[in-house]
């Protein structure tokens, strides 16, 4: 038994240059794009939906970095995720302006409609960091609003983002709720199960399953 160690170290020379060279994960999808600050003054009645070159699946995280400069202390800046399945169902993250930092999490499916599942109307989101939306379809969405996580493992599935809206008046009377800057989306999606790294763990397993099987059949026989 003594010989496990360097036989498990010798197994795992010999496999890692062949994964390494499968590092990139086929599935895996990754777009950003900036949203100007006018096309925050509209209502949620007139805002348009933006559809997405791709569809992101099974597992994804949207980074949001808000650098939006506030003209209307009732103002928001509220940016809608669209289920591709043609139900209605989104979900929704509003950012109000400083100093309060207003901020909710709401969702719209087919089983409860529009519901707000999380609300901070004081230092609900940090200006400073980004925001991380992030989903699986095992795991259901969490959300982190750049100092903790606020919601965790709300099941929406299945979910699928294929387009995107914005706006932030509550009415078309209103002041324009954002005068300048812009909020930068960074949305990374794929299948981790496409990542050959997702089973080195197993091929691990029985490769020392198979060593300690044999040295233990070779010692009985000695």
């Amino acid at each position: 038994m003594k010989y496990l160690f360097a036989i498990i170290l010798l197994i795992g020379f010999i496999f890692t240059p062949a994964f390494a060279q499968e590092t990139k994960n086929p599935s895996l999808v990754d777009v950003s794009f900036e949203i100007p600050a006018e096309e925050f003054n509209t209502i949620v009645r007139d805002t348009q939906i933006i559809p997405l070159d791709d569809i992101h699946v099974i597992s994804w995280q949207v980074d949001i970095d808000n650098n939006l400069i506030y003209s209307n202390p009732n103002g928001a800046a509220v940016i809608r995720l669209y289920d591709q399945q043609g139900s209605g169902q989104l979900i929704e993250i509003g950012m109000g302006p400083q100093p309060n930092n207003k901020f909710w999490v709401a969702v719209i499916t087919e089983e409860t409609g529009y519901i707000i599942v999380h609300r901070d109307l004081v230092r609900g989101w940090y200006p400073e960091t980004k925001l991380i939306i992030s989903y699986t379809d095992k795991a259901g969405l969490t959300v982190n609003n750049g100092a903790r996580i606020v919601v965790t493992n709300l099941d929406i599935s299945p979910f699928a983002i294929d387009a995107y809206s914005v706006h932030g008046m509550e009415s078309s009377t209103d002041p324009p709720a954002v005068n300048s800057g812009s909020m930068i989306v960074d949305i990374l999606s794929g299948d981790p199960s496409k990542n050959i790294f997702a089973y080195f763990p197993f091929y691990m397993a029985i490769g020392v399953g198979i060593i300690v099987a044999a040295l233990f059949l070779t010692k009985k026989r000695t």
